[in-house]
This record gives structure tokens, C-alpha cells and sequence, in this order.
């Protein structure tokens, strides 16, 4: 007990140390959980006692598999077909096929091949998705790519999962006896001794039918058990009961998945996508993902702990060689097919360097073709150290991408429009901030010249009759085709901060008088546009939450009179600290590290109280009074700078 609680307290110590440092690095937690591994393994009498652990975390990678079953709504996957089959099905077998070949050339058998060529076309799913969600990219067109292709590889883990122990070699092989039975030589016939299996003996007929019914078992269990089950644990009314339950599914199918001689996960996965549409589903992925994120983050220590670097300080360069040729090989391919699906400038790099890299998934295969004898110790070893190097990498090569972005800025990502026409208001971006100004402005009779980079999104406003060009905004001779030099206002609505800082200051320059009306992510990024020549700046979500703040004093109290000069005292007072802090403001300096900036912020925030609480007491006794006293007319918030 003692040795247990002190090997608790150390991967879990680790865990709390590297993966917050890792995160805030901007490395991704898995890497963080790798790092906290790799020190652990150094330490004597712990690192050596990790491979008993390990077959106890890959209990994560089971839940895992089957809350992606979960999200995998047979409508949604019809949906997205094309690019799953298509895009993440040729990605996986090319790369499949290339790094077989690569590896069969090098003298390995066809088996060992196919198992290494199956666990490096995967890419990391948590690191990547991780990425492109802080740095905004996921609903561009390159991020929606990626997206589809990782779908595709955690879909295609299952079919891997049970290729690979078709591809034993050696002594684990199944043996077919005499009178038609199975029977599993393992080489060693004193261990595993207490093993069970429902499967062991039986003729070849027996093995297909016990494993049929063993699926059809799960399939039925979750259409027609699973309601009445939980009926009956909700009557209990304990929260822990639904937690347990879930636990008893998903260990209930990976035992039954294991005694029939298939995959846990591929049995767990099936279930997931069984229940994928009930109206529990939320309640399992809540009940579940504790678990699977501090099992997926033990699974991913325990790989860490047994990296062997004997053998990466024996070759350290042919296994960096390994690993960079790898992902060159991955690049290429990848770069080759999102030529072929029509990605082009920043999307088609986002792309390639986004998916080089091998995947977390890969320790989990790396460690299954391990025990099937489809890969030797010192191969596995080999790969863990190529997987991780590789993981490592990807960081790096996320920098690289942000600074081909400057280099690709002005380079459209296909041919634009041919602008035909010019209006006194152009408005660059149409997302949901700028449809509603285009709306607006049109429909006051005024016309407008629409921009866009997104294809969609432009046609988009075709089917619905608005006119919208295909272009970047940022471009120069398509901002002076679309009227720049006789506008009177221009509009920035761009998803892209830095887009909009330039677009900003270009059009500062080119046109001193011109107006310019630009939409800010947060108060920081109004600092950043008045800086470049905004006139008026407006916080994207100010006005919102202006009025459901009103929303929540009318409903507590005050009466919607009183609400409403409340809504009226915090604008002025908002857009007033704005400007006083405005001076304070230091580019390249996080705000909460600027002493004079957050002390001032502070003593404006008492002030406000102070005011706001005078002013609402004012009110109420006008009103009781009976003063005749309505709250400011014709109340537009923008939230933020202007320069009148």
C-alpha cells in the first residue's frame, strides 16, 4: 500500500508540474504528460515498474475510443463523407503504402512493415486540434481539412486495431489444430494461466459464431437496455450511480470484446456509436472524460517512462534522420493532396505542417503491435523515440506557418472575383458581425461593396441575394478595384486580429480622410486598431452583454426604467476608461504585467461602483418622486474608441 500511494503521489506530482508548464508553452498537455515521463524514468526504483502501469492506463484509450463513438452521429459522418473517404482515406493509405515500402526497402519483413506504416500515418489528434483552436483556425478551409482527415485517422484506429494481430509473427501466431479448433501459442505455458477465454478450443465455426453473437449482444444491449437501465438507476437519485454505470459499460464490453479474443476498444467504439444519439449521451461523455483524461495522461507517462534513451544517445542522429524523414515524406504527400482537393496558399501549408507529425494514437499501437509480436522491443523502442521526437517538432512547426503567413500575406488562396462595381461603403468580412452592418446599410438605401476570403461563405450570401466579392481585403488592388480612393467608409469585420490591424493602418495611409469603423476581439485589440487609424472601434460582444446585464437587473429588482440607466451609467463610464488607460497601454505587454495600467484599472473599477451606485439611488428617487425623468434616447454603445 505504501509502495502504491508513493507512486500515486509521484505521476501525479509530475503530472501537475509539466503538463500546466507544457500548456503554457504553448506544447500541448500530451507533451506535457510525455515530458513528466520522461523524468520519472530517471528516477531509480519508478521508471523500471512502469510496464505493469501501462497495461492498467490503456484503460484510457478504451473510454477514449468510446466517447469518439459517442460524437460519431451516423448523419454527421454522411455529411462529411467526401472529405473522410476521400481526403483522411487517401492520406492514411498513401502514407500507409509509402512508409511500408520505405520500411520494407530497409530490409524489415512485410509484416513489421505495414504495422509501422499504419501507426505513422496517424497524426496527433491533441495536439493539433489543441493548436488550432488557440490560434482561430479551425473554420478556415485548411482547419475544416484537418479536421476531416484526424476524424478519418480515429476512425480508421479500430480497423487497425484488428489488423494487427493478423500480422503476428513468431510464436504468437493462432495455430488452426487438426479437428478445426484455435488455439493461441504464446510460447510461454505457465503464464497467463488464469486467463479466460470463450473462445479458447473451439472449432473455427465456434470462434465466428461465439464472436457474432458477442457483437450482436452489445448492439442489442445498447438499443433496447439501455433506457429501462437508466429509468432505474434515476429513481436512486445519487449522482455517483450514473457515474458508476457509465464505468460498468464501458468495462462490461471491453471484458466481453476480450473473452470473445477481439479489441476492447473496437467494442467500446461500437457502443459509443450505438448510443451516439440517445438522449444520455451528454450524461456519459460528463461521467466519462475525468476518467479518460487522467488515464490517457497516466498512458501517456508510462510511455514517457519506458522511452529507452540508451538507444536515442546510441543513434541520436540516424533516429533524428528517422524521424525528419518521416514527416518530409508525410509533408509531401499531404502537401500533394491538398493540392489535389483545392487548398491553396495558407490552407495548403496549414495542411502540410499541421498533419506531419505522428499521433498520440501511435503510442497506443506501438504498444498493442508490442504485444502481439507484430514489432520487437527494440523496434518499439525505436518508435516510441520517432513518435515523440515527432510530437515534439510540431510546435515548431506551427512558428514556421506563422511566419509564412507574412510571407504568403497578399496571396490569395484562389483567383479572386473580378469586382465589377463600387459603393460609398466597403465592407471587409462578411462573418456575423459584418452581415448585420450590410444589412443595415443596404437597407437604409446606401450601397455597399462586399469582401471576403472565404469561398463559402461568399456563396453563402449569393443563395440568399446579397452581392459579395471573392477576394483577400488585405490586398492592396483589390481594396483600390473595390472604390477605396472614392469611399466614404470603410468597414473592418475581419476573424483575423492581425488582418485587421493591418487592413487598418493600409488604409490609414493610403486614405487620411477616409472613416474607418472597425470591430475589435477585446480591449486590448481597440488599443491595437485606434493605434493603426481606426475612427470608431466596436467590441464584438459589448453591446450584448450591455443588454443582458439589463436583462438580469430587471429581474432582480430593479424596475426597467432603473435597468436601463444602470445599462446607460456603465457604457459611458466603460468607453471613459477606455480612453483614460488607452495612454497606459503598452503594445507586446500583457496588461495584467503592466503595474501602471492595472492599478488605474483598479481605481477606475471603484469609481464606477461608487458612481453607478449614486446614480441608480438617483433614479429610484426620481422615481419615487415622480419626476418625469426617461432614460437617454437614442443609446448606441460601440464600446469602445472614436476620434470625434
Amino acid at each position: 500500500m505504501d509502495v502504491f500511494l508513493l507512486q500515486a503521489t509521484i505521476y501525479l506530482g509530475a503530472a501537475v508540474i509539466a503538463v500546466p508548464l507544457a500548456a503554457r508553452l504553448g506544447l500541448g498537455s500530451v507533451l506535457g504528460y510525455l515530458l513528466a515521463g520522461i523524468v520519472i524514468g530517471f528516477l531509480p526504483g519508478v521508471g523500471s515498474q512502469t510496464e505493469d502501469l501501462r497495461h492498467f492506463a490503456e484503460f484510457g484509450v478504451v473510454v477514449m475510443l468510446f466517447l469518439i463513438g459517442l460524437e460519431l452521429e451516423p448523419r454527421a459522418l454522411w455529411d462529411m463523407r467526401n472529405r473522410l473517404i476521400g481526403l483522411g482515406g487517401l492520406q492514411i493509405g498513401i502514407t500507409t503504402l509509402a512508409v511500408m515500402g520505405g520500411a520494407y526497402v530497409f530490409g524489415l519483413p512485410w509484416q513489421t512493415s505495414l504495422a509501422i506504416g499504419l501507426i505513422l500515418a496517424l497524426s496527433s489528434t491533441a495536439i493539433v486540434l489543441q493548436t488550432l483552436t488557440e490560434k482561430g483556425l479551425m473554420t478556415t478551409p485548411g482547419g475544416r481539412s484537418i479536421f476531416s482527415v484526424l476524424l478519418s485517422q480515429d476512425i480508421a484506429v479500430i480497423p487497425m486495431l484488428a489488423v494487427i494481430p493478423l500480422l503476428t509473427l513468431g510464436t504468437l501466431a493462432p495455430v488452426f489444430e487438426s479437428d478445426g479448433s484455435i488455439h493461441i501459442d504464446n510460447g510461454d505455458h505457465g503464464a497467463g494461466h488464469g486467463a479466460i477465454s470463450l473462445v479458447e478450443g473451439l472449432p473455427g465455426w465456434g470462434v465466428t459464431l461465439v464472436t457474432v453473437a458477442a457483437v450482436a449482444l452489445v448492439i442489442l444491449l445498447g438499443i433496447f437496455a439501455t433506457r429501462p437501465v437508466f429509468r432505474y438507476i434515476h429513481h436512486a437519485r445519487l449522482r455517483e450511480m450514473y457515474t458508476a454505470l457509465a464505468l460498468l459499460m464501458v468495462v462490461g464490453v471491453a471484458v466481453l470484446m476480450s473473452l470473445v479474443g477481439l479489441s476492447p476498444a473496437l467494442g467500446t467504439f461500437l457502443a459509443g456509436v450505438l448510443l451516439a444519439n440517445s438522449e444520455f449521451r451528454h450524461e456519459l461523455e460528463s461521467d466519462l472524460q475525468p476518467f479518460k483524461g487522467l488515464f490517457l495522461g497516466l498512458f501517456f507517462i508510462t510511455v514517457g517512462a519506458g522511452i529507452n534513451f540508451d538507444t536515442l544517445l546510441g543513434a541520436p542522429l540516424t533516429i533524428l534522420a528517422i524521424t525528419l524523414g518521416m514527416m518530409v515524406l508525410k509533408g509531401v504527400i499531404l502537401l500533394i493532396l491538398a493540392m489535389a482537393f483545392g487548398l491553396r496558399g495558407r490552407d495548403r501549408w496549414l495542411f502540410t505542417l499541421g498533419l506531419a507529425q505522428a499521433g498520440e494514437f501511435g503510442f497506443v499501437l506501438i504498444s498493442f503491435s508490442s504485444q502481439q509480436n507484430v514489432l520487437s522491443r527494440d523496434m518499439s523502442e525505436l518508435m516510441l523515440l520517432v513518435v515523440a521526437l515527432s510530437m515534439l517538432i510540431t510546435p515548431l512547426l506551427f512558428i514556421l506557418f506563422e511566419k509564412l503567413k507574412f510571407v504568403d500575406a497578399g496571396v490569395s488562396d484562389q483567383p479572386a472575383d473580378k469586382i465589377e462595381e463600387t459603393g460609398t461603403v466597403i465592407i471587409a468580412g462578411i462573418g456575423r458581425f459584418g452581415q448585420v452592418v450590410n444589412r443595415m446599410v443596404q437597407s437604409a438605401g446606401f450601397q455597399t461593396v462586399v469582401l471576403d476570403h472565404d469561398m463559402e461563405t461568399i456563396n453563402t450570401m449569393r443563395r440568399f441575394g446579397f452581392r459579395g466579392y471573392f477576394g483577400d481585403p488585405t490586398r492592396p488592388d483589390i481594396l483600390h478595384a473595390a472604390g477605396l480612393q472614392t469611399a466614404k467608409v470603410l468597414v473592418v469585420a475581419l476573424d483575423d486580429r492581425d488582418a485587421a490591424n493591418r487592413l487598418v493602418a493600409y488604409a490609414r495611409r493610403d486614405r487620411p480622410d477616409l472613416h474607418i469603423v472597425a470591430r475589435a476581439y477585446d480591449r486590448v485589440h481597440v488599443y491595437e486598431l485606434y493605434r493603426a487609424g481606426a475612427n470608431d472601434i466596436v467590441r464584438e460582444m459589448f453591446d450584448s452583454s450591455l443588454r443582458a446585464g439589463r436583462y438580469v437587473l430587471e429581474n432582480i429588482g430593479l424596475s426597467e426604467f432603473e435597468a436601463a440607466e444602470a445599462e446607460v451609467t456603465f457604457y459611458q463610464r466603460d468607453r471613459a476608461a477606455v480612453r483614460e488607460l488607452a495612454p497606459l497601454w503598452k503594445p507586446g505587454v500583457k496588461t495584467a504585467d503592466n503595474p501602471e495600467y492595472v492599478a488605474r484599472s483598479r481605481e477606475l473599477n471603484k469609481e464606477l461602483e461608487t458612481i453607478f451606485a449614486s446614480r441608480v439611488e438617483t433614479v429610484r428617487k426620481a422615481a419615487e418622486d415622480g419626476t418625469d425623468t426617461q432614460p437617454a434616447s437614442g443609446f448606441q454603445s460601440k464600446g469602445g474608441l472614436n476620434r470625434r
